[in-house]
């Protein structure tokens, strides 16, 4: 009896609107499948964004483009459905001041400017950056090659000691996969890199020094990025936990960087991909700035 009276309610609305019974049905049943899709499809990003909270758009639709495909989801579609249900990521900017420039030790000629960057362990990269709080301070040093953008190495203190970025150094050169190559290690004028300890390693184990001589921040280009996609992407400058949990964090977050997540410049290969060859150019941007940082500005 109540199926009857619901017919006759909506063949008097239908009539009412002027619109046929089975356009109205038809119309019902497209928005069931737009929401269902739309389900599938927020169902797969939070799985990839269990390991990579905040992944962008563009990366999430490499990842998900055979899924996505099966489902006639597009780039634009994908956008559109993450927008409705508030899923996409808004970037976070923080800066803290991590280089001490003003030591004695000697400070070096930049050797990478205009340098094409061609294969991997051809130049390495170096910074700090400031993960913890006022209460609870914790900086990582990372180590990024400067063509595959994989982390090399990295270490995590409470403190700027040149102990940690020589950690994160020998770990560096402990896991080379090409170790006969011609090898450059650029940083900014830090006094960690500039110490005597730091580049007794790197005479040791026959590595170029090369360094900015200047403060622009583009010459430091890949160093920085890494250390801004490892913050706002990873969430790994979470507040209140201790140096243990953070190491912990470090690790899991620098193993899927490395090994899933895709890159732009590396023609959207993860790291780890793009350090088992040498054939694929990277891409570079220029920065309409200056000619100088284009080699850097890879991203």
């Amino acid at each position: 009896m109540f199926k009857i009276h619901y017919r006759e309610s909506i063949s008097s609305t239908c009539e009412l609107l002027g619109v046929s019974r089975q356009v109205y049905y038809r119309a019902i049943r497209s928005k069931q499948k737009r929401q269902s899709i739309a389900k599938q499809v927020t169902e797969l990003v939070q799985r990839v964004r269990m390991d990579q909270p905040r992944i962008g758009t563009r990366k999430l639709y490499h990842i998900l483009k055979e899924p996505l495909q099966k489902l006639s989801v597009g780039r634009d579609r994908l956008f559109s459905i993450l927008k409705a249900n508030h899923m996409l990521i808004k970037p976070k900017r923080s800066y803290h001041i991590t280089t001490n420039s003003h030591h004695r030790f000697r400070k070096h000629k930049n050797l990478i400017e205009g340098l094409n960057i061609e294969r991997p362990e051809q130049v390495w990269v170096a910074d700090i950056t400031y993960v913890g709080n006022r209460s609870n301070p914790m900086y990582l040093s990372l180590i990024t090659d400067a063509y595959s953008k994989m982390v090399v190495g990295y270490y995590v203190s409470n403190t700027l000691a040149v102990e940690s970025s020589i950690k994160a150094l020998k770990q560096a050169t402990r896991n080379r996969r090409y170790p006969k190559e011609a090898l450059i290690h650029h940083f900014d004028r830090g006094l960690q890199y500039c110490s005597n300890q730091y580049q007794k390693i790197l005479d040791r184990n026959k590595v170029r020094c090369s360094m900015t001589e200047s403060y622009d921040p583009y010459q430091n280009a890949v160093a920085e990025r890494i250390n801004g996609i490892l913050k706002q992407e990873f969430l790994i400058n979470t507040d209140t936990i201790s140096i243990k949990m953070m190491k912990t964090i470090v690790k899991q977050s620098v193993d899927v960087y490395n090994t899933k997540r895709p890159h732009l410049s590396c023609q959207m290969l993860t790291p780890i991909q793009m350090h088992k060859q040498n054939k694929i150019r990277i891409k570079t941007y220029k920065n309409k700035n200056t000619d100088k940082t284009a080699v850097l500005s890879v991203f």
